[in-house]
């Protein structure tokens, strides 16, 4: 048959047809994402996730099924490997485990659905992501989890309707980088939803035998030396020009000692989560004040000052600078989607132990900058592919040593916790077309490091979401208002006005990409929590509505009550409460009216504020006398 006389074929006919990217290829997990695996407790699974949370008012027809979460998912699974390939261990784990794809995956498995319980706030919503984070992924099945949780009808600046959907990924799979790529697979530019079919993939699956994961071992052991004796080739100019700048005092060395506070120790499998949002203009306003200084030199000052008002409070703050992890991406552009850890890691000080706010900013980008010059001359991304060395058998037994013998209560801690600093989109993102109008991130917290912070920025919000353990952190509602704080206190250190916060204008369909949403916030800065406005003054009785006895002599200094700041004390001041056997002389119905007004939740009883004023008044009677 001449060619004219050949039917022409279609040119959609293999539009879908992936035939061409190879046959069984086969990936194996680095040193450093095996890592994650042999770090792996009862108590301390290693897997990051988030919360998101949808309006689905801007979903066609205004909103959204559970069946409906599961067939968009179903139909973007392509776009991420990590969604449908689970682990394949080496025998006696003498190597690394590889990535191959399930036979058996099962999108109701990973994809689950459950309702808020009651009263349905932002408590119960943290509370419950909390306790869905502190369980392990199934080791089995693909490492990733979807829990699309409802009926979110009672959290301040969430339209009535939201869903929330708390997203779990094992560590070994990926980074903040590569999570960030997985995240943008499971969402859309537009709320019109795409009709897409996933491309036909006409290859079989790479079957991957005992065998042959032996001999990979053993090929993998004799060409590790070369590897290695490469990579320290490759290193030693740089060390050569870190220890000349150095000696020409062009890099200064982090010579900090770590101090060990209460989430140091061993952690229990019990989790917390909270957060704040803040308005990203306000922390670029901020980083503009200070010439230098950046959103991450920024964001760390305010969880500094968090964890020194946190501390302070509990009488554990160190007269030291408390020091953080942060994980810095040595990606490559052309590896964004490869799946994986890509990840160096940086050693920053929070300033924790300078008390004024524009001080400790100071003190943080410059010691940032020192870091990064460090970091940079040595090579960040040599630094993390030498920890891809390890051998399997070494890497797991050393991991295993640590967490058996509780090692993290005995030897010197490296880090006080950890800031994680991802950068989200900078446009709204819809997923099955409902909008997303909040944006947290969860991190792991093991032995030794029980408080991770991811930092997170999506259209014009930056939110710090903390994850802990809850015998480390029985109060996060505490920190919260701390991270607020601190936030509230260095932006009116350097402005003429009050630090700004984020509010949604309506809850119309149509939403407009500057209309934010954050979590409840406290309504003003104290020295250890909480010290919103009073709705009204608020007039103290002893009992049965007799008014509280008030001296002839001057007010007291009332911030000598842990507990009570310069603004809390004005607050006390202007509804007549001035010295301390005022304090001390408070009734059951006084502190019930003092809490209801100024919405502190049993906080006067929790910090004893009756007995320290009490001891305080006879201090200051027996130096008068």
């Amino acid at each position: 048959m001449s060619s004219k006389n050949k039917p022409e074929r279609n040119q959609f006919e293999f539009e879908n047809l992936d035939i061409l990217r190879g046959f069984g290829e086969v990936r194996q997990l680095t040193g450093q994402d095996a890592a994650f695996i042999y770090a792996e407790t009862s108590k301390g699974p290693m897997h990051i996730g988030g919360l998101a949370i949808y309006d689905p008012s801007t979903a066609p027809g205004g909103k959204v099924r559970f069946k409906d979460i599961l067939n968009f998912v179903e139909r973007r699974k392509h776009k991420a490997k990590t969604f449908t390939q689970k682990l394949r261990k080496v025998p006696f784990d003498v190597d690394h485990p590889y990535w191959v794809e399930d036979q058996d995956f099962d999108i109701e498995f990973h994809t689950r659905h459950i309702a808020l319980p009651e009263p349905r706030d932002w408590r119960q919503l943290c509370i419950l992501a909390a306790r869905l984070h502190s369980r392990k992924v199934d080791m089995s099945r693909p490492l990733w989890e979807l829990w699309v949780i409802e009926g979110l009808d009672n959290i301040p600046n969430i339209p009535k309707g939201s869903y929330a959907i708390v997203s779990k990924v094992h560590h070994c799979a990926i980074d903040g980088l590569s999570g960030a790529e997985m995240s943008m697979a499971l969402h859309t530019l537009t709320p019109e939803i795409p009709h897409e079919e996933p491309p036909v993939d006409l290859r079989r699956a790479r079957p991957l035998s005992a065998p042959e994961t032996l001999m990979r071992a053993q090929f993998n052991a004799a060409t590790r030396p070369l590897k290695a004796m490469r990579l320290v080739r490759n290193m030693l100019p740089n060390l050569f020009d870190y220890a000349r700048g150095v000696t020409a005092g062009e890099i200064t060395p982090f010579r900090t000692r770590v101090p060990r506070t209460r989430f140091n120790g061993r952690v229990s499998g019990q989790r917390v989560v909270g957060g704040q949002v803040y308005d990203l203009a306000s922390i670029k306003s901020i980083r503009k004040q200070s010439k230098g200084t950046t959103v991450n030199d920024v964001m760390l000052t305010i969880c500094g000052g968090a964890l020194r008002e946190y501390l302070k409070a509990k009488s554990d703050l160190p007269q030291d600078t408390l020091i953080a992890m942060a994980p810095m991406s040595v990606r490559k552009e052309e590896e964004r989607t490869a799946g994986g850890n890509e990840v160096s890691a940086m050693s920053v000080a929070l300033g924790s132990h300078i008390a004024d706010p524009i001080e400790r900013l100071h003190y943080v980008t410059a010691t940032t900058q020192d870091e990064k010059a460090a970091a940079g001359t040595l090579g960040g991304r040599e630094i993390a592919e030498l920890s891809k060395l390890a051998p399997a058998t070494i890497s797991k037994a050393a991991m295993q040593t640590y967490f058996r013998l509780g090692l993290a209560n005995m030897i010197q801690p490296v880090f006080n916790a950890v800031v994680s600093n991802v950068p989200g989109a900078p446009v709204p993102l819809y997923m099955n077309g409902a909008r997303m109008v909040a944006n947290f991130g969860l991190g792991p917290v093991m032995d030794g490091m029980g408080l991770f912070h991811a930092v997170t920025s999506y259209c014009d919000q930056m939110a710090v979401c903390f994850t802990a353990d809850r015998k480390m952190m029985p109060d996060p509602d505490f920190y919260a208002d701390c991270l607020w704080n601190a936030y509230e206190e260095l932006y009116e250190a350097l402005h003429d006005d009050k630090a700004p916060r984020l509010t949604r204008k309506s809850h119309t369909k149509k939403v407009k990409a500057n209309d934010a949403v954050a979590p409840k916030k406290p309504a003003s800065k104290s020295a250890t929590k909480t010290e919103p406005k009073p709705k009204k003054a608020v007039k103290t009785t002893r009992t049965k509505k007799t008014a509280v006895k008030t001296t002839t002599k001057g007010p007291d200094d009332l911030k000598r009550i842990n507990g009570i700041g310069p603004v809390l004390e004005k607050h006390l001041q202007a509804a007549g409460i001035t010295t301390f056997d005022q304090i001390a002389a408070l009734s059951e119905k006084d502190i019930d009216k003092i809490e209801t007004a100024m919405d502190f939740k049993g906080r006067i009883a929790r910090e004893n504020w009756l007995d320290q004023a009490q001891k305080l008044s006879t201090e200051s009677k027996a130096t008068r006398h």
